[in-house]
């Protein structure tokens, strides 16, 4: 086992095919990244009080964060941290224990707190601070702290979803052959 990847009570990360883990970068617990997921420099993810899910051709770029809330009395399945398919996750994004949708971008320096829920094809912009239990609906942009609904999205920036995601599969391809 690598050193960036640590088990926590026995549950340690699940890696799909073709994913790319910088070296810099701490995965522990029950984590599961499916095919072509890319960890860039400097992120941090803990599935120790709770699972973390992270779809095929997702990226984590630099010194997010992602984290869980613990099952407990008040909330027994507690909020595991579920990222869909073809997300891109900008640089020093926090994620605790909410669910992004496929097809989604979050802006560098976003926050999404507990129990947040983003639908699919949803453009958040940088800086912006999703709220406990706040839900984005699919097809719009949104920015603010705390986010706002700001007008639908373009056909440009739908397909940009696609596009990102394979920009970050083709360059995380490049750095595993590096090695």
């Amino acid at each position: 086992m690598v050193k960036q990847l640590r088990a926590y009570k026995g549950m340690k990360p699940q890696l799909g095919e073709r994913v790319y883990i910088d070296e810099s970068s701490v995965l522990a617990g029950d984590i599961t990244l499916g095919d072509d997921v890319s960890i860039w420099p400097l992120v941090a993810a803990r599935g120790d009080v709770n699972h973390i899910q992270i779809g095929a051709r997702t990226n984590v770029q630099d010194g997010s964060v992602l984290h869980v809330t613990h099952k407990n009395a008040e909330n027994p399945q507690g909020y595991p941290l579920i990222i869909g398919e073809e997300v891109t996750i900008g640089h020093k994004v926090m994620l605790h224990g909410c669910r992004i949708g496929n097809r989604v971008l979050v802006g560098m320096g976003t926050i999404i707190l507990d129990d947040a829920v983003i639908e699919d094809e949803v453009l958040i912009g940088a800086g912006s601070l999703v709220p406990p239990g706040k839900r984005l609906e699919s097809g719009y942009l949104y920015v603010g702290s705390p986010v706002k609904q700001v007008r639908p999205l373009t056909d440009k920036e739908r397909a940009y979803f696609a596009r990102s995601a394979q920009n970050y599969v083709d360059t995380k391809d490049i750095y595993r052959c590096e090695r």
